[in-house]
C-alpha cells in the first residue's frame, strides 16, 4: 500500500507537459509503422509522380507544364476528357438511380431475397470477366449472315438491322457504360435497401395517415430519410468511375473513340514509353479526386456533429 501511494504521489509531482510528452512519444512509437508505409507506398509515389509530369517523355530534361497543356489542347486527349466526363455523369445516374428505384419497388415484397440475390450476382464477376461476356454479347456480324451476337440475333427476330454496338462512334460509349451498371446497380441496391430498413415504420404510417401517395412518400419521405445514404453510394460511383479502365481495356482497348484517362495513361506509359504525360495523366486523375473525398470527410464529419 506505501509503495502504491508512493507510486501515484510520484505520478501528480511530474508535470503535465512531461506526462503528455510521454504519451505522444508512446502512440508516435504505434503509428510509425502506418506512417512509415504511408509515406513509402503512397506520398513518395505521388511527389515523383509530379516530378515525372514536369519533364519530358524521357524524363530527360524538365518542360514545366507543357504536359498539362496539351491535356487540354490536344484534340485526342480532349475527347478522352469528353468521354471521361460522359462516362462520370450517365454511369453514376444509372447505377444510384436504378439501384434506388429498384430497392424500393422491391421493399419488403416475397420475392425480394430472389431479385436482389440476382442483381448482384454480377458484383462476383471482375470487370475483366464482364468484359469478355459482353463482347460475345455485342458481336457483330454483316446482316446478310447469321447473328451469334446475344443482342444482335435479338434484333434479326424482329429483322432490325445489327448493330456494331462497341464500334459505332454514336453509342459504342454507352455500351460500355452498359457494362458497368449491368455489374454496379446490384452493389447500389443493397446498400440503398438497407438504408431504406432503417426508416420508422411510424414515420410511414404517419405518411400514409396524411393522406401522402407513394410518389409523395418517396419524395417527401423515403429520399430525405435515405439521404446520407445515396450521398456514400454517389460517391462511390464517382470514385470507381474517374478510374474506370478494364472495361474499356477488353471490349476495345480505348478504339473507336472510346478511351478514357486511365486507359490513355496505360497506353502513353507501357504503349509509347511517355513517361511525362502519362504522370500528368495520373496526377489529374488524383486532382479530379479529391474535391470528391474532401465532400465524403465533410458528410462523415457532418453525420458525426449531429449524433
Amino acid at each position: 500500500m506505501a509503495t502504491m501511494a508512493t507510486q501515484q504521489q510520484t505520478a501528480m509531482t511530474v508535470p503535465p507537459r512531461q506526462r503528455r510528452r510521454g504519451i505522444n512519444w508512446t502512440a508516435l512509437i504505434w503509428i510509425a509503422p502506418a506512417v512509415i508505409l504511408l509515406i513509402a507506398f503512397f506520398v513518395y509515389p505521388l511527389i515523383y509522380t509530379i516530378q515525372l509530369s514536369l519533364q519530358n517523355a524521357d524524363s530527360s530534361a524538365y518542360v514545366g507544364l507543357r504536359n498539362y497543356q496539351q491535356i487540354f489542347t490536344n484534340p485526342n486527349l480532349l475527347g478522352i476528357l469528353k468521354n471521361n466526363l460522359l462516362w462520370l455523369v450517365v454511369a453514376t445516374i444509372l447505377t444510384v438511380g436504378l439501384g434506388l428505384i429498384v430497392a424500393v419497388l422491391v421493399d419488403r415484397v416475397r420475392i425480394e431475397g430472389v431479385i436482389k440475390s440476382a442483381l448482384f450476382i454480377p458484383m462476383a464477376i471482375s470487370f475483366v470477366s464482364a468484359g469478355v461476356i459482353w463482347r460475345f454479347m455485342y458481336i457483330y456480324e454483316p446482316a446478310n449472315q447469321t447473328q451469334i451476337g446475344l443482342l444482335n440475333a435479338i434484333l434479326a427476330i424482329f429483322h432490325i438491322p445489327p448493330q456494331a454496338w462497341t464500334i459505332n462512334e454514336a453509342f459504342n460509349n454507352f455500351s460500355l457504360i452498359a457494362v458497368y451498371v449491368w455489374m454496379w446497380t446490384g452493389f447500389s441496391m443493397v446498400i440503398i435497401s438497407a438504408a431504406l430498413k432503417g426508416i420508422p415504420d411510424d414515420v410511414i404510417e404517419a405518411a400514409k395517415i396524411d393522406g401522402a401517395s407513394r410518389l409523395t412518400m418517396f419524395w417527401r419521405v423515403t429520399v430525405p430519410m435515405i439521404a446520407p445514404t445515396l450521398g456514400v453510394v454517389t460517391i462511390t460511383m464517382i470514385i470507381n468511375v474517374l478510374k474506370i479502365f478494364d472495361v474499356v481495356y477488353v471490349m476495345t482497348g480505348g478504339n473507336y473513340n472510346t478511351s478514357v484517362v486511365a486507359m490513355e495513361f496505360y497506353n502513353q506509359l507501357f504503349n509509347f514509353g511517355n513517361y511525362g504525360l502519362a504522370s500528368a495523366l495520373a496526377v489529374l486523375l488524383t486532382i479530379a479526386i479529391l474535391p470528391v473525398m474532401f465532400l465524403n470527410i465533410q458528410r462523415i464529419r457532418a453525420e458525426e456533429r449531429t449524433r
